[in-house]
């Protein structure tokens, strides 16, 4: 007999606004948000998902949108989903939830996404002090490829994967949670430093009831406001999973997501066509509406059994990730090293993040001499499938990271030549001042000179 067609559990309508969906959506983890269907052990079912802004960003040339986001939205969930078993029981606190993409995409009509750099004050990414500017790239799909009229002469096939994914914290956890972030956020800001960089994001994003959406509970009501007060913004990932940004967890792979309330209350979100490893631009994926083709299967004390806690409780577990079998395949890369030594000169300690950062400033630095500008190359870096590796971590005082870039996603040859011979330049690309602006009011964008 044929597999039957998925059960279709949570539609969308891009039509529509989050808040004004058919099934209602979540942008908030909180164990008191009520499931929004239940889905039974072993069932294929269908979740479809908005991107994770809502549909607030346009299919234009203009990064205005990006400037101007507001991250307390961030992200619309679908779900949550409480899981159950063939005879009806709920996942309970301590199971694992075996969750299993077997299909998954973007919304038919729909085939499009984005890539970003946020603006300095609005949050900046992993280079804000390079790029302190809002810039945007629009992708089309064709089939498993995407291509951009901002970032030309790069076409690549997408490793397609939901960027959020986990179950509800207990009340337990999310205590936990807020606590230790709200310590975090009242170190003094102006001590810390990322890179050598100044902090440009809050330490931490706790709870804040504006632009809260708790699905089926109706806003303004004393529930809303109580939970609305307490619920843990997604923004980071965390022991129930949640924005991991894994972008190898693709059709074919699982996650084992550890249970703390009962039915789980599975929640997924922020698809994404293709990511680089870090997603270095922070909105650095190519940003999508999307659906997942599911199927769960509840491991009875699980948790236990399989996940071992580091930290001071049984709580402080993670998930663990089985990875399909599905992935576009490269043969030829180039592979770009750095150190932990930053742009002054200055030696770090095996700081990995510093040489990542010096791994990405000198494929920038490379790649620009092709006919792109920088900021096209840390947009293309963000969200085409390059591979970032930590080589050395134990080796003072040098880090050593790698960022490995398929050269297969260009038209043009990118290679060293040999024999001591330098890489020719390809065609002459238009430079990101003509693609991409900050106004479409005729003005050219904002460059960092100009900050």
């Amino acid at each position: 007999m044929a597999p039957l067609t998925p059960r279709l559990v949570v539609p969308i309508d891009v039509k529509k606004q989050p808040w004004e969906q058919k099934v209602p959506l979540h942008n908030r983890w909180h164990p008191d948000i009520p499931p929004v269907a239940d889905v039974t052990e072993g069932e294929l079912f269908r979740v479809e998902m908005v991107d994770w802004s809502g549909g607030r960003i346009r299919d234009d040339n203009s990064a205005d949108d990006m400037k101007s986001m507001d991250f307390t939205i961030a992200h619309y969930l679908s779900g949550p989903l409480r899981i159950v078993d063939s005879e009806g029981v709920p996942a309970s606190p301590g199971d694992l939830l075996a969750v299993e993409i077997c299909n998954l995409g973007p919304l038919p009509g729909d085939e499009w996404g984005y890539t970003a750099i946020l603006e300095r004050e609005n949050g900046g990414g992993f280079l804000t002090d390079h790029f302190p500017s809002a810039r945007k790239a629009i992708w089309y799909f064709e089939g498993i490829y995407a291509y951009s009229p901002q970032i030309p002469g790069v076409r690549f096939p997408g490793l397609t994967h939901p960027g959020v994914v986990g179950t509800a914290p207990s009340v337990e956890l999310l205590n936990i949670w807020n606590e230790r972030e709200k310590r975090l956020a009242e170190t003094n800001q102006e001590t810390l430093q990322l890179c050598e960089v100044l902090h440009q994001r809050p330490l931490a994003h706790l709870p804040n009831p504006e632009n809260c959406l708790l699905g089926k509970i109706q806003e303004g009501t004393a529930e809303w406001h109580k939970i609305a007060n307490e619920a843990a913004r997604t923004i980071a990932g965390r022991e129930n999973g949640g924005n991991c940004d894994i972008k190898n967890l693709s059709r074919g792979s699982k996650v084992y997501l550890p249970v703390f309330v009962e039915g789980g209350n599975l929640s997924t979100g922020d698809m994404h066509f293709s990511q680089g490893d870090g997603e270095i631009s922070l909105c650095g994926a190519i940003e999508m509406s999307g659906f997942l083709e599911l199927k769960c299967e509840i491991i009875r004390g699980g948790m236990k059994e399989y996940l071992t806690p580091v930290g001071p409780t049984p709580l402080h577990v993670n998930p663990i990730f089985e990875i399909g079998s599905v992935e576009p395949r490269f043969s030829e890369w180039l592979v770009f090293e750095g150190i932990s030594v930053d742009e002054s000169g200055k030696q770090h300690f095996l700081d990995a993040s510093v040489s990542y950062k010096r791994a990405v400033l000198n494929a920038i630095e490379y790649l620009s001499r092709f006919g792109y500008s920088k900021e096209q190359v840390y947009l293309l870096l963000s969200c085409c499938p390059c591979e970032g590796r930590i080589s050395g971590i134990v080796d003072s005082p040098n880090a050593v990271t790698t960022l490995a870039i398929p050269t297969a996603i260009f038209d043009q040859d990118v290679k060293p030549k040999r024999f001591g011979g330098r890489p020719l330049p390809g065609p002459q690309l238009r430079r990101l001042p003509d693609l991409l602006s900050c106004s479409n009011d005729g003005h050219p964008p904002v460059t960092q000179g100009e900050k």
